[in-house]
């Protein structure tokens, strides 16, 4: 049985965090006149998906269970490295990212479920 100031206590943080939420994601709009990033701050934001993409994909890509990979005969890294070939043969051309995603997949599949790496 729960105690009866849980739930107040409960619906307090969920009303506070909610004050917190909307008053910092309205405090651009707040403002009447126009506000600019600095420079260095909007050139470093450019490379924030990409490191965010980076953060998720690497450690997946050489990692199992939290070791890092000890042997050669795992997919993933073919995989990964037929991919990165291919962006980099085809960077600028179009379909570049579409293709590094087949083209890895096309690695790392018959790898994978061929030969059990």
């Amino acid at each position: 049985m729960s105690q009866p100031g849980t739930d107040l206590w409960t619906l307090g943080v969920i009303i506070g965090l909610t004050v917190v939420t909307v008053v910092t994601r309205s405090f651009f709009f707040l403002s009447s006149r126009e506000w600019q990033l600095p420079h260095w701050a909007q050139r470093g934001l450019q490379y924030a998906p990409i490191a965010a993409l980076s953060a998720v994909i690497v450690p997946e890509v050489v990692m199992t269970q939290g070791q890092l990979i000890t042997t050669w005969q795992d997919a993933r890294l073919f995989g990964a490295a037929a991919g990165a070939a291919f962006y980099f043969a085809r960077r600028g051309q179009g379909q570049a990212v579409l293709g590094t995603i087949v083209v890895g997949m096309a690695v790392y599949l018959p790898l994978h479920l061929g030969l059990g790496w």
